[in-house]
């Protein structure tokens, strides 16, 4: 049965809270719900970010969990506790995690909907590392919401659940030659690289080509390497694809690791 949500006309915001490799936490905003998705600074930082866009942390409705490495979970158990927020995640994920202290936890299955208030929180899997990381689509009444950073790979699943967002967050990691030509030793190199690792620029590009629509408004480029990465490498990446199309014009959003996003609202 599709996903029908009470009221019509509500506002819309999402913005990166810190984006990369030293942290990662997403905020999206409904017309009655608040979520994180992550959050991997600590949560006095959290509490400071958002406020830095007019939003208190007590006001938060949950925290949603892609998977369980730190740069998405450091301040996960001192947020959760200090504000009595609820975590979703999947138990394989909540398994492995450090212990949190008294969380208040709610488990999902991959590839499971949660229903909170006006949102419709629907996961999916994604190939990363990780013990059973997911992707989300937050629908509610104005459109959808797709996340799908920390993949190797963009399955041809993942292709399909992000179909028709008006939002979409993607993953671009990488330059292909700076990995290639950078510091980090060979072992770490082939892990970023394989299909358990991070889309590059090119390939989160890629991703993009296939999900195209007149409703795509924003793009939010996410998880971008300080070391093997530039934010105009990957804004001329995703440039060649969305000059070379005429459905839609998103406005490109780029994800920081040391501040707020610019948040895109309607």
């Amino acid at each position: 049965m599709a996903f029908q949500p009470e009221g019509e006309g509500s506002e819309v915001r999402v913005c990166q809270l810190a984006s990369g490799s030293k942290g990662n936490a997403l905020y999206i905003e409904s017309g009655q719900t608040r979520i994180l998705i992550d959050a991997g600074l600590s949560a006095r930082r959290l509490s400071a970010h958002l406020q830095d866009i007019g939003i208190e942390a007590a006001s938060l409705d949950a925290v949603f969990l892609t998977h369980e490495h730190v740069d998405h979970t450091s301040g996960l158990g001192p947020l959760c506790r200090r504000y009595a927020l609820p975590l979703y995640c999947t138990q394989q994920t909540f398994s492995v995690l450090e212990k949190l202290g008294p969380v208040k936890t709610r488990f999902f299955e991959s590839g499971e909907s949660v229903v909170l208030k006006d949102l419709r929180v629907q996961s999916f899997p994604v190939t990363h590392d990780a013990v059973e990381p997911v992707g989300f689509v937050i629908e509610g009444c104005e459109g959808r919401v797709g996340l799908a950073t920390d993949l190797g790979v963009a399955t041809r699943l993942v292709q399909d659940r992000l179909q028709q967002c008006r939002v979409l967050v993607l993953e671009t990691n990488h330059d292909e030659e700076m990995l290639r030509e950078g510091p980090y030793p060979w072992p770490l190199k082939q892990r970023i690289r394989s299909r358990h690792g991070h889309l590059s620029n090119r390939e989160g590009s890629e991703l993009l080509a296939q999900l195209l629509w007149p409703g795509l408004e924003a793009l939010f480029l996410a998880h971008l390497s300080e070391t093997n990465n530039t934010p105009q490498a990957a804004q001329s990446c995703v440039a060649h694809v969305l000059t070379r199309q005429n459905q839609c014009c998103p406005q490109v959003i780029m994800g920081r690791p040391d501040r707020v996003s610019q948040c895109f609202e309607c």
